[in-house]
């Protein structure tokens, strides 16, 4: 099992909150191997062991152990914001769709899910890249534009890669308004100075 996750792609972002996060996304797996004694497992039943058909929503982590190039012991179903549906709307214009409403790591998730190699990974593979392209001159556009009582509103409808770019985006803004400004070329006293200032007034107070 050590080994399984020394040779993982959740090994690429180990320390990262995102992918731990994206990690745990659950996803609909059919157990193609009888288990034995896990029956407990299976709410709905009352019988000892796992039978062959138990239909289960297992964290991404625990699926792809199960389902590999090495164990064939479930069988795993497309999430819903990655079928052809789902796909046809966002194709259409990736720009109006929620997506945090689809997952608040849409593309984290979608890009562990490929590790799984279906026959869909080929178009979900595309329609990930094609919705972050679609999205990403407007995400841009917005963090330049948009007035502070509407940042609420426009980041709750984003990914959390999409809010990290948002906020570089602002960054971006606030250092070039600066830079106008010439608010970035001000030499300024350090805290270490204006603080001894503050210490020998009191001093001599």
């Amino acid at each position: 099992m050590s080994q399984y996750y020394k040779n993982s792609r959740l090994n690429d972002d180990y320390l990262s909150i995102d992918s731990i996060m994206a990690s745990q996304e659950r996803v609909t797996s059919t157990f193609r191997t009888k288990i034995r004694n896990l029956g407990f497992l299976d709410i709905g039943s009352d019988a000892r062991d796992l039978e062959v058909g138990v239909k289960m929503e297992l964290p991404y982590w625990l699926a792809a152990f199960l389902c590999n190039k090495r164990r064939q012991i479930v069988e795993v179903e497309t999430p819903k914001q990655y079928r052809a549906g789902q796909r046809e709307i966002l194709n259409a214009d990736p720009v109006v769709v929620d997506l945090h409403k689809l997952g608040p790591h849409f593309y984290k998730f979608g890009s562990l899910f490929l590790s799984f190699q279906i026959p869909e990974s080929l178009n979900i593979s595309r329609c990930l890249l094609e919705t972050f392209q679609g999205r990403f001159k407007h995400i841009m556009d917005i963090s330049q534009n948009c007035l502070n009582e509407d940042l609420s509103k426009v980041k709750s409808k984003l990914d959390e890669c999409e809010k990290v770019i948002f906020a570089l985006g602002q960054d971006s803004l606030k250092d070039f308004q600066n830079w106008q400004t010439r608010e970035s070329a001000k030499l300024k006293a350090s805290k270490m100075i204006i603080q001894q200032r503050k210490r020998k007034r009191n001093e001599l107070d």
